[in-house]
């Protein structure tokens, strides 16, 4: 790539670039501050593997391949009870069990966003936007950005590698993808061009700052990989990304971001085992780990997880499911009331299905986040209506 060329691919990336004290090291929020992350499952996953509706006879008519078995104490392919009409999948039982028992994961089914039209980049943008619907197109103005213009002390970042929408509008957001190889982004030679670009200017220290975050984010990868594959290079999995993503949250930042694709799955789903399955072990696991690495500081955190829609509840022709409506949302922290199924819920039959082929959304993702919001930050009423405009916070006491 010649300097021409370097300079025009590289300059918008380092204006998102994470900023660190001169001195190399994080600048540190109060410590009081809550953490918040929001995990996106782009793709639209499946709820029904996650959060089993065991109680109902249809959901096992309606999935003759792909429906999780009743809970069995003598089958490890079974669902774990949760309450007389939910249970938890067993893709996901070995790392989020111990959370449910700590009343510290709660989940919100029939959950989403008033978006029909089932396209995943139309639905995508509804949510993230946080507008009433069909607004999302008015600007590109995010919902965490209109929340972090609002808070003091708790500075946002997004580990992606371009800024999501939910973070687009406000004021300077940084963003890092942390989930790829070890290689810095720039080598030395490009990161002191670029650099050089900003010098005299009132960017510069960000300039400065965002490049030596890169090359140490690099630097701890590299090891990483050296120490566990013995040098030989592999592919990084969700339980390192989330192990990255708590110890930037350990230090300045308070206000996290991140996506997770792959749970478009229309062919071939599976059950208890199976691709769908891979994908919520490793989340779940991944989740797990963001936990444990942040210690006590866990017991002072919120992450709400959330996809832009469920899937059909019948099972297709591919032995898959196709795009859906409603989901199932759930909530992990110390911070958070759990141990319990939350909001608005319906029996699982065929007659209170959306058009005869998805959960209704009776919870309203603006709705809930709006509750979770004012409660978590002390948010006023104006406030939630800034950050959710026509919002009606309903505030199900899960934090």
């Amino acid at each position: 790539m010649d300097r021409r060329q370097f300079l025009r691919s590289a300059a918008t990336t380092l204006l998102c670039a994470p900023a660190l004290g001169f001195s190399g090291r994080l600048f540190a929020a109060p410590a009081d501050t809550p953490r918040f992350l929001l995990v996106f499952l782009r793709g639209g996953y499946d709820c029904n593997h996650l959060l089993v509706p065991y109680g109902s006879d249809f959901y096992y008519e309606s999935r003759p391949n792909l429906a999780i078995a009743r809970p069995d104490g003598a089958r490890p392919d079974a669902a774990v009870a949760l309450d007389a009409q939910w249970a938890l999948g067993p893709a996901a039982r070995d790392a989020l069990l111990p959370y449910w028992q700590r009343k510290q994961l709660a989940f919100v089914p029939f959950a989403g966003t008033a978006d029909l039209s089932r396209s995943h980049f139309e639905t995508q943008d509804d949510i993230e936007s946080g507008q009433a619907g069909g607004m999302h197109g008015h600007d590109r103005s995010g919902f965490l950005a209109r929340l972090s213009g609002l808070l003091t002390g708790v500075p946002p970042i997004a580990f992606t590698r371009s800024l999501p929408l939910s973070l687009q509008g406000g004021g300077p957001v940084p963003n890092i993808a942390l989930g790829g190889g070890g290689h810095a982004r720039f080598d030395a030679r490009q990161a002191s061009i670029l650099a050089g670009m900003y010098e005299d200017t009132a960017l510069a220290p960000a300039a400065h700052e965002g490049l030596a975050l890169q090359q140490e984010v690099a630097q701890d990868r590299q090891e990483e990989m050296l120490a566990a594959s013995r040098g030989a290079p592999g592919a990084a999995s969700f339980v390192t990304q989330a192990r990255r993503m708590a110890a930037l949250m350990l230090g300045k930042y308070r206000l996290g971001f991140v996506d997770v694709g792959g749970w478009d799955t229309h062919v071939n789903q599976g059950a208890a085992t199976g691709r769908l399955a891979t994908s919520l072990t490793n989340l779940s696991a991944g989740l797990a780990a963001f936990g444990e690495a942040l210690g006590a500081e866990w017991n002072n955190t919120v992450v709400v997880v959330i996809s832009e829609f469920g899937r059909t509840f019948r099972e297709n022709g591919d032995k898959g499911t196709d795009h859906g409506h409603g989901t199932a949302y759930w909530l992990m922290g110390g911070r958070v009331a759990g141990g319990r199924v939350a909001g608005e819920q319906v029996a699982v039959t065929a007659g209170n299905l959306l058009q005869n082929r998805d959960y209704p959304v009776l919870n309203n993702y603006r709705d809930v986040l709006g509750g979770v919001f004012r409660r978590l930050w002390g948010l006023s009423a104006g406030q939630v209506e800034h950050v959710f405009p026509g919002a009606r916070p309903n505030d199900l006491g899960l934090v």
